[in-house]
């Protein structure tokens, strides 16, 4: 009797192509259909390391060539931005107390910060710093703070961000009044989590009028070269649901968000979607619940607010290819936040993907010589073949 001995390279061709196959039921019914997706997902991840999530999320099956072309999955992204946004200054786009005080310091535009809670910074007392309930309620008293946003430091995505419209002193606690009518004791919101407190930011009457109870940012997506230049390679909005001060994609809506491409050139809003999960994004030409027009809406003053935002991303060197969500104020833009590994969502947005601009970012500061400590934070990339990918 004949036996076959199968090595285990073998076996796990055989489990992956079956993985692939019932993956690609998720896709389609066609045994046919199915059998071309999975082709021509293993030429993508041949050719740049694409994931099976990200074939499904940004349905690559429909995709044009430029878009496969342009798409940075994370893989990439990761190689390029353990480089670009290194470790050691992690903490500084990461936490929201260091990033205020580094973008405040540096002249950028930032909500005004009224108290920064750290309950282990026992002996750091200030007009600015408290430990305690005791010494939050005396700041908050001296400032005269009427409202406020308070947001813990390390959380990103828009958790853990309560919008307070009142605030009711008393003797040795206050009472909050949630943006939703709902009130908490000051007492409960303090834990073992830092927070910052800082003012309600006024967004301009028209970019309330795309959604009033949440602030409605633009993600700006910039690169800092070696000569000190800072380029805008994308720009798109986040607009929340009725009743929800939530802008970000996906995040806690009516059935999820809004969002829309704006043109980087001229400032003309396009492409606007009804996000609501993966798959299940339509076009739109109106706000749903707003009714507010979405597309070809001209952003008021937009060629000063970029001239801005790149001053911005010169006056933080430390993310030489950083996401910022910014504010549309009266008196210019204000960054809500500044991301270092921000996420892929946008290229849907968009259209269009990114990778030639940030990998041409990163070549550049390649060709200085500088070197920095990468690959600790983050997962690093150990498999050569990936790697000899993105070179």
């Amino acid at each position: 009797m004949n036996r076959i001995f199968m090595d285990k390279s073998f076996l796990h061709a055989i489990r992956r192509q079956r993985y692939l196959m019932r993956w690609a039921a998720t896709l389609s019914d066609s045994p046919a259909e199915k059998r071309a997706i999975v082709r021509d997902y293993k030429r993508l991840h041949k050719a740049k390391a694409l994931s099976t999530e990200e074939y499904y999320q940004f349905e690559f099956e429909k995709r044009s060539e430029a878009f496969r072309q342009s798409f940075l999955g994370l893989q990439e992204q990761r190689y390029y931005l353990d480089y670009l946004n290194p470790l050691k200054y992690y903490s500084l786009a990461r936490n929201k107390y260091l990033s205020h005080k580094m973008l405040e310091h540096a002249g950028v535009r930032k909500s005004e910060l009224y108290c920064y809670y750290q309950p282990e910074a026992r002996y750091a007392a200030s007009d600015e710093n408290a430990c305690d309930l005791a010494q939050v309620l005396r700041i908050l008293r001296q400032k005269n703070v009427q409202s406020c946003v308070v947001k813990t430091t390390e959380s990103s995505h828009g958790d853990n961000v309560w919008v307070i419209k009142a605030i009711a002193y008393q003797e040795d606690d206050a009472l909050l009044t949630r943006f939703d009518d709902k009130t908490l004791r000051l007492s409960a919101v303090l834990g073992e989590d830092s927070l910052v407190f800082e003012s309600v930011v006024r967004q301009t009457a028209q970019f309330a009028a795309f959604n009033a109870s949440s602030v409605n940012t633009v993600r700006f997506m910039t690169t800092l070269w070696p000569d000190g230049s800072a380029r805008i390679i994308a720009t798109f909005i986040k607009i929340g649901r009725a009743g929800k001060c939530v802008d970000n994609a996906g995040g806690g809506g009516n059935g999820g968000n809004v969002d829309v491409c704006i043109d980087t050139e001229t400032g003309k809003t396009q492409y606007a979607i009804l996000y609501e999960g993966w798959r299940h994004i339509k076009d739109i030409a109106v706000h749903p619940d707003s009714g507010s027009p979405l597309n070809d809406v001209v952003i008021e003053h937009w060629d000063s607010i970029k001239s801005e935002v790149l001053r911005f991303q010169q006056a933080f060197p430390f993310c030489k290819a950083a996401g910022w969500d910014i504010a549309i104020t009266d008196e210019g833009p204000v960054v809500i936040e500044v991301n270092d590994f921000w996420d892929r969502t946008g290229q849907y947005f968009i259209r269009r993907g990114w990778r030639d601009e940030i990998r041409a970012c990163y070549l550049a500061w390649q060709k200085t010589g500088k070197k920095y400590e990468t690959g600790v934070w983050r997962l690093p990339l150990k498999d050569k073949k990936l790697i000899g990918l993105f070179k």
